[in-house]
């Protein structure tokens, strides 16, 4: 018998093509910046900014068409788990992530660290408690998973449908976000630029599927990370730190705070159980940086930690990359990569939002009247508000636009325009590759487990991947109008998001891997009743009827998912033996994957039968 290295499933050529690609990106970057010395219009150069980038991503998408449906949903199960990592953590921050966080850690100081601290742990407590297992089932949506596990078509409708909904809050969020950056750049409205958007996503998506994804978003996370550390980086050195900033910048930091008790930034105590984040406009800062638990209370603190952590680890538009993997080992490694850059990203946040600090410190005292270049032009922009109290500038009088914090810091520093234009590509970067991933998880969702969730034989080669193809375009559209119609938060959209997938999600995928006992009427439960309650608590508390933020949403149908699973798993019939032999090879690292065993003895009973 002869075997088959597992490395030569993985073209040895993808460093040099994203070397390739990584080279055409800090070219044009360059070159715009030399255009923009000799006078080039700026009109021109923000376009090209947003254009050149945005038009490789679509290019790399296009060049990854397939007909085979193994490439089309899983990427032919063989994606480095480096570049696995990549996609990961850009679909799990997007371009939410790199705006409001900074946003909100500029703002709130270092009471918005829990959405760093959650994230973190929901990519760890994937790779300890489920990574493994999904992966040596291999199914390519996770309702199909569940109703294979469970040996329920119902279950596997249900949960579809369940899951599609906090995807879709994920996905009008990012084309929201995506749109205004896009419509900032290049002057037109925002509707028109989501429509661009969605038609950028449906281009690279239709043509290869998951294929098309793996690469598109590997792609857009080199970008999104350079535009966000290149600025900051400079911006360090500028000041006289190394050029690491986010291991350099402890001694502006200390200034940051000396500056800030001189100014007289209140020390703020919240309620335990207090969450009062600023929105989308103008906020001032209201508290100190480094002084914790004045927006956000202690015990809201833990919890919206721990819903953010199981929301992260059972979201539906992240677990299916799993399936992409070589194998189980790289499956693991893939989520150790993905900790990884997302932390990095994340404390680049946290710098940038530091560096921010210290330039509006350093703005304390000035005249109302000359206020500097930087704050009139974010000024000019709407992105900024000085209040018109006293003849001096004071820290608290200044209010920033939450997701423009990442645009301010190359101006403040001073830095050639072409930097600011690249904060914002970066951004729409981020939103492309996390609206990517979400309109993909729902187009499978329907196209796999809702149009074809009565049977478990899989459709046709062609009328598969065409029907795939059809409703990754319709949920882009329906994402794209929700984004235009739609006002709200981009970062309540994604909390909310997190506190569905955590309460109907959470409890039944861990259940699934890790308790025989449950069955399908315990699964079922668990779905409806934590689905149920998590969106009744956010109906509640946006309503005004309960004293309980809606981010925390998520607190409260947790336990009762959990309680509902055990309770109706344990006074009902006991699983069957097939369900409990599946249990036993899931947690089997080594073998043949169980979906694809499944798919082949499916087919041999069929030719037998047409025999």
């Amino acid at each position: 018998m002869s075997f088959q290295s597992r490395t030569r499933l993985i073209n040895p050529r993808l460093g040099a093509y994203f070397g390739i690609f990584a080279s055409l990106f800090a070219a044009l970057v360059l070159m715009l910046m030399m255009l923009e010395q000799l006078g080039t219009a700026d009109e021109i150069v923000r376009v090209a900014m947003l254009v050149g980038p945005l038009g490789l991503f679509v290019g790399i998408g296009l060049m990854s068409f397939t007909r085979e449906p193994l490439e089309f949903f899983a990427a032919g199960r063989r994606v480095p788990a480096v570049y696995c990592g990549l996609g990961l953590a850009i679909s799990g921050l997007g371009a939410t992530g790199l705006t409001a966080v900074t946003g909100l850690l500029f703002l709130v100081g270092i009471d918005a660290v829990w959405i760093v601290s959650g994230g973190l742990a929901g990519f760890v407590i994937t790779a300890l408690l489920l990574a493994p297992f999904l992966r040596k089932f291999g199914a390519y949506t996770l309702p199909t998973y569940l109703g294979r596990r469970f040996d329920s078509r119902l279950v596997r409708i249900v949960a579809a449908a369940l899951f599609a909904i906090p995807t879709l809050l994920v996905l009008a969020a990012e084309i929201g976000i995506g749109a205004r950056m896009a419509a900032w750049l290049t002057g037109v409205s925002p509707a028109v630029a989501a429509c661009g958007l969605v038609l950028a996503v449906v281009a690279a998506l239709g043509a290869g599927g998951m294929r098309a994804l793996s690469w598109t978003n590997a792609a857009a996370a080199m970008a999104a990370l350079l535009a966000l550390t290149v600025p900051v980086t400079i911006a360090a050195i500028l000041a006289g730190y190394l050029p690491l900033p986010i291991l350099s910048h402890g001694p502006m930091l200390r200034a940051v705070g000396n500056l800030e008790g001189v100014q007289g930034l209140p020390i703020v105590l919240a309620g335990d159980w207090e969450l009062a984040l600023p929105g989308a406009g103008l906020s001032p800062v209201v508290k100190r940086f480094a002084e914790p638990f004045g927006t956000v209370g202690p015990v809201a603190y833990v919890l919206l930690t721990l819903t953010t952590m199981a929301g992260v680890a059972a979201a539906p538009w992240l677990l299916p990359r799993l399936a992409t993997a070589p194998g189980v080992y790289e499956a693991r490694k893939s989520l150790g990569w993905a900790t990884f850059f997302f932390g990095l990203a994340m404390l680049t946040c946290a710098t940038i939002a530091v560096f921010m600090r210290s330039y509006l410190g350093q703005v304390a005292g000035a005249s109302i009247a000359a206020p500097p270049a930087w704050l009139a032009e974010m000024g000019a922009q709407g992105f900024a508000e000085v209040a018109t109290r006293g003849t001096r500038i004071a820290i608290n009088n200044v209010a920033l636009s939450r997701d423009e914090v990442v645009l301010a810091l190359p101006l403040a520093a001073g830095l050639p325009s072409v930097f600011v234009y690249l904060a914002a590509t970066g951004i729409v970067a981020a939103a492309f590759a996390a609206a990517s991933a979400t309109a993909l998880s729902i187009g499978n969702l329907v196209a796999e487990d809702i149009l074809n969730g009565l049977t478990w034989r899989p459709q046709h080669g062609h009328l598969r991947l065409a029907s795939a193809r059809v409703m990754i375009a319709a949920v882009a559209l329906f994402g794209g109008l929700l984004a235009v119609v739609g006002s709200s938060d981009p970062i309540k959209l994604v909390l909310w998001a997190l506190a569905i997938t955590s309460a109907c999600g959470f409890p039944v995928l861990v259940a699934s891997v890790w308790w025989k006992r449950v069955n399908v009427y315990g699964a079922f439960a668990a779905l409806v009743v934590g689905f149920a309650v998590s969106i009744l608590v956010i109906i509640a508390a946006e309503a005004g009827l309960i004293g309980l933020s809606s981010a925390l949403a998520g607190v409260v149908g947790m336990p009762c998912a959990v309680l509902a699973l055990v309770v109706v798993s344990k006074t009902t019939l006991a699983p069957s033996r097939h369900q409990l032999e599946l249990v036993r090879d899931i947690r089997v690292p080594g073998g043949e994957i169980l979906y694809d065993r499944e798919m082949r003895l499916m087919k041999q009973k069929e030719r037998k039968a047409g025999a």
